[in-house]
């Protein structure tokens, strides 16, 4: 009799064994997909920014969490593609940033999750039903602030009180622009604006002669992802010609340009606190779209220095970086 119960235990618990080594097995490494809409080079501070809010969750890139990197590098027609790729990796998440990548993720998948970081007004471009409920599968950290543009221009006037002519270099497929709230702001500085039209690349030259023409005092670029990808194009332009510009994105002050207003990269490091919710479970149609709420001002006093201007002692106490 004790001979059958230890052959009894004994068949138990091999037939038990399986059960308890697979219920030791690691759960799955999550898989996130980021596709970035310009060159790994101008998209280098946004992808660290994202990392480190990762490492502040406790994600370590490589142990616990695998990253999938694509970046456009300027062929816009490869987005697809390469939405279509980080599909079939099968990633648990994609984040993404501006219309055409946000777009190719949607039409590549309607179930995996996309989080879409630092891109304009969501609602005008038809990507989220409501900020407070996105839907579907896909929720956003927005860098949209209506009168943000206007406040460029403010400081732009501010930094160089003679000027009165101010060339405003924009894409207008671009939705949700500030454009009308900078047009005010134009008019209650006694601004005259100049409209310089670039969808695509080539269209930069030909605003470029009309800048010249119109003998524009300044510059101020617009946000868009094709100014991204090519902001050297624009600043050497602006060198060249001797424009003072104002900037969507402190690239551009990093590449000698001489002064940006923008969200600082919170938004970016907010968003690894959106994918870790979702790898939990939260289901983005419930992540409610956030706005930004910290703005850095970047001056480049070796570029104002090259074009012979003194920027006011009170504006470069308030420029949260000063590059010397």
């Amino acid at each position: 009799m004790r001979l059958i119960g230890l052959a009894v235990i004994l068949a138990v618990g091999l037939a038990l064994a399986p059960l308890s080594v697979e219920a030791q097995q690691p759960s799955k490494i999550p898989r996130v997909g980021l596709l970035m809409p310009g060159s790994k080079s101008a998209f280098t501070i946004r992808a660290e920014a994202f990392r480190q809010g990762l490492r502040e969750l406790g994600y370590v890139e490589g142990q616990n969490i695998v990253i999938e990197y694509r970046y456009v590098e300027g062929e816009t027609d490869r987005i697809a593609d390469l939405a279509g790729e980080l599909v079939r990796l099968k990633v648990d998440v994609i984040v993404t940033a501006s219309l055409p990548p946000v777009l190719a993720a949607k039409k590549a998948s309607n179930t995996i999750p996309i989080v879409f970081a630092a891109v304009n007004d969501p609602v005008a471009a038809g990507r989220v039903a409501s900020l407070a409920r996105p839907g579907g599968n896909v929720t956003e950290l927005t860098n949209f602030s209506p009168d943000l543009d206007g406040k460029r221009l403010e400081l732009l006037k501010e930094a160089l009180p003679h000027v009165t002519r101010v060339a405003y270099l924009w894409n207008p497929d671009a939705p949700g622009t500030g454009l009308r709230g900078m047009q005010a702001v134009a008019t209650g500085l006694g601004l005259q604006l100049q409209s310089l039209d670039v969808r695509t690349p080539t269209d930069f030259d030909g605003a470029f002669e009309s800048a010249v023409r119109g003998r524009a005092q300044a510059l101020i670029a617009l946000p868009s992802p094709l100014f991204i990808t090519h902001y050297k194009r624009i600043v050497d332009f602006a060198t060249k010609s001797r424009l003072p510009a104002m900037y969507p994105f402190r690239d551009f002050v990093a590449g000698g340009g001489l002064m940006s207003y923008t969200p600082s990269d919170e938004n970016w490091r907010h968003a690894a606190s959106y994918v870790d919710k979702i790898i939990k479970g939260a289901q983005p149609a419930d992540l409610p779209v956030e706005r930004p709420t910290k703005f850095e001002l970047v001056i480049n006093l070796k570029t104002a220095k090259a074009l012979g201007l003194t920027i006011p002692h009170s504006l470069l106490l308030r420029a949260d970086q000063v590059i010397e």
